[in-house]
């Protein structure tokens, strides 16, 4: 243990003397990590350990496959937090079951682009706001430090990993990453030019990538790049060039087409002998006439060695050859797919996983699909999953998605953490039992006392997974508490848990004590019982403007979907100061809740609306939602409550996704007939038809 100064000692002593909570700060002081050469120390800075133990690992739920998986693997696109999405990527790993093509375990490669904690804001190229990076100071660090770590542990021993970031906090992760990576590069990158004036400072119109790898020996295949002009950045054609370059090296003479030559005083031949024998095979030698030199020896030759330049070069850390963003899906911060395309053919092979965990507008998982490479994406955001689904089902084979429609790989969207407990009906009793212990972070090792076969461990407890399946109609009451009792007795310790759907218990307190031991109801849905977890859960929340953007960042536990209550209307106005229909949609009542999210306050209508997204031309036979436009709730506030569109732009249905702040959705399929007028004498006058949906309780 580190030296404590005496005022440390006393406010310890009083802490535990008066049974208050001690504060995550006095582990690095009871418990100080290993010293290093140089760190980075802040407030809040967590142990590694630490983190990756506290780390609430929530199950994949799958909600629907796109296309037909095989039988080895399939692309995943994850709706849930990242760090807990990757404690469970962690597990699998362990488990085996996170491999690449050639059997690997882990991820081979990973490019991350997370928010840069500046406090910039972005919008849509439609003018919607869905972005900001507001995230500042120690927490933005800590933030992207956790991240890291679990990156590094999912990372394959020969992985690597690229880290997109800005000028603000570039100097603090590059310190954070050279703690738990090997540093490689800092590349250069464009990003959006700017050409402002009248500033005290110069415009930004670089990023930077930052490069690191697990291992000394990682993939790495540097990219070749057409050559082009020094200044001016134009390509150009390859030249016969001076085949010497200033300095000395020995030995100095060369063999060259037969005979022995000397460079001339004050240089020495640019390549090895072997080289020059490989570019002499190839027909890139040459002896120029018109070109004369005296040598070391003083001796004059006529003819001087050339060498042809190779059409191409290999790539530097100068990148901005590149486009930085795009603007193909509307989606803010969108990567360029030429940018992924030179990151993930440097960094990975055919078969490998690629892994994003701020998987943002997609481009990572469309150019991974493209090169043949498996994919994992990771987003908070429902826009990023909506806007990931349209673009991966639109794909185009070349980069920059142009050329022939490309078919993807089979895909599957998982929720992580927002769970759809009609689908854990379905289950089959081993998948249910499997999700059952991953929720609640058991582990699963069968064992039997008193006859009793138990399903696990939980913080050294035993676990029953309650098969309500074998034994439809059984209730647990506390009659069933107090047989369990009987057989096990003190052999099972001072605690037992019982997982169990929520209406199979027929008592409502969190635990029975009986004697010395507690039995514990853990119920599915809504289980939180805060003494066993290390962290209050709180939310996944989604932006209803650019300012609450961050929210959606980091969440910590799970919960069961609950869909909102809704009560709207729709029909076609006159468009402002013009003659020509619009279509609106109006929302009168939007209600929701979550049972874990918050401090329980009843939220007003309409509160808890983040946003409506639109398919325009929903296909009922596909049923996939084709996202056409998104409207959050802070701008259909402002408009009264009213989203409006154009109406020549729908299809035979509409299909608005209503989404709340925690995640939940609720779906309305409106035939596009709703939204035209009828006839002229109804469409001078405009027409409303309402809507209503009360709340459905997929739990009940």
């Amino acid at each position: 243990m580190a030296e404590m100064t005496n005022e440390q000692r006393i406010e310890l002593i009083r802490l535990l003397e008066k049974g208050e909570d001690i504060s995550t700060e006095w582990a690095r002081i009871l418990f100080p990590p290993e010293k290093r050469e140089y760190e980075l120390v802040y407030h809040g800075k967590e142990r590694e350990e630490d983190i990756i133990a506290d780390t609430l690992a929530v199950p994949l739920q799958p909600v629907r496959t796109f296309g037909k998986n095989g039988n080895d693997w399939h692309n995943k696109l994850i709706f849930g937090d990242n760090l807990q999405v990757m404690k469970s990527l962690l597990d699998l790993k362990k488990a085996g079951k996170l491999c690449n093509a050639d059997g690997t375990p882990g991820v081979r490669l990973v490019y991350i682009d997370p928010p840069f904690g500046t406090g910039d804001e972005y919008g849509l190229s439609s003018g919607e706001k869905a972005y900001s990076a507001k995230m500042r100071g120690s927490y933005f660090v800590e933030f992207l430090r956790k991240r890291l770590v679990f990156l590094r542990e999912i990372l394959s021993d020969d992985g690597c990993i690229f880290i997109r970031i800005d000028y603000h906090f570039k100097h603090y992760i590059k310190i954070l990453a050279d703690e738990l990576l090997l540093f490689r590069n800092e590349l250069v990158i464009n990003r959006v030019h700017k050409r402002l004036r009248n500033l005290k400072r110069f415009n930004i119109s670089t990023e930077y990538l930052l490069l690191y790898s697990k291992n000394d020996n990682f993939v790495f295949s540097n990219p070749e790049a057409p050559r082009r002009c020094n200044f001016c950045g134009i390509e150009k054609e390859p030249i016969w060039d001076d085949l010497t370059s200033p300095g000395l090296r020995h030995p100095p003479e060369r063999e060259i087409l037969g005979n022995i030559y000397l460079p001339r005083r004050g240089r020495h031949f640019s390549y090895t002998q072997k080289k020059i024998n490989e570019m002499q095979a190839k027909g890139r030698i040459r002896l120029n006439p018109e070109e004369s030199y005296y040598d070391l020896a003083g001796q004059k030759i006529d003819e001087r060695p050339e060498y042809l330049q190779t059409e191409t070069v290999a790539v530097d850390d100068n990148w901005t050859d590149l486009k930085g963003y795009a603007f193909s899906t509307g989606y803010p911060t969108e990567n360029h797919e030429e940018l992924l395309d030179r990151v993930i053919n440097t960094g990975s092979k055919k078969g490998d996983i690629v892994l994003d965990a701020f998987v943002g507008s997609g481009t990572t998982c469309a150019v991974a699909d493209k090169l043949d490479r498996r994919w994992i994406g990771i987003d908070c955001g429902k826009l990023a999953i909506y806007t990931i689904q349209k673009r991966m089902l639109n794909l185009r084979k070349e980069i920059g998605n142009k050329g022939p429609a490309h078919q993807p790989k089979p895909f599957t969207l998982y929720n992580a953490g927002l769970y759809d407990f009609s689908k854990l009906r379905e289950l089959s009793w081993d998948s249910w039992r499997f999700f059952a212990l991953q929720l609640f972070q058991c582990r699963d090792e069968p064992h039997s006392i008193g006859g009793v076969s138990l399903d696990g461990y939980l913080k050294g407890a035993s676990v029953l997974v309650f098969n309500h399946q074998k034994r439809p109609g059984v209730r647990i009451d506390e009659e069933t508490i107090e047989s369990l009792h009987e057989a096990l007795g003190s052999k099972i310790g001072s605690r037992l848990f019982i997982i169990a759907p929520s209406l199979t218990f027929d008592f409502q307190q969190d635990y029975i004590d009986i004697g010395d031991i507690r039995y514990y109801a853990l119920r599915i849905p809504y289980s939180i019982i805060h003494e066993l977890h290390q962290r209050d859960f709180t939310a996944l929340k989604q932006p209803s403007d650019e300012m609450a953007v961050n929210d959606t960042v980091e969440a910590v536990g799970f919960d069961f979907i609950r869909r909102p209550d809704i009560e709207y209307e729709v029909g076609f106005k006159k468009r402002k100061d013009e003659m020509l229909d619009e279509a609106f949609l109006h929302i009168k009542t939007f209600k929701s809740e979550a049972m874990v999210r918050e401090p329980f306050r009843k939220k007003g209508n309409r509160e808890t609306l983040s946003m409506v997204m639109l398919d325009y031309s929903f296909n009922t036979d596909s049923d996939i939602f084709n996202l056409s436009a998104v409207f959050y709730a802070g701008d259909i506030e402002k408009a009264d409550w009213e989203v409006r569109f154009p109406i020549e732009s729908l299809g035979d249905n509409v299909m608005a996704v209503f989404v709340d702040i925690y995640g939940n959705e609720a779906r309305e399929l409106i035939p596009a007939d709703r939204f035209r007028p009828v006839s002229k004498k109804a469409g001078a006058k405009g027409m409303t038809r309402s809507r209503k949906k009360g709340i459905k309780k997929d739990h009940e």
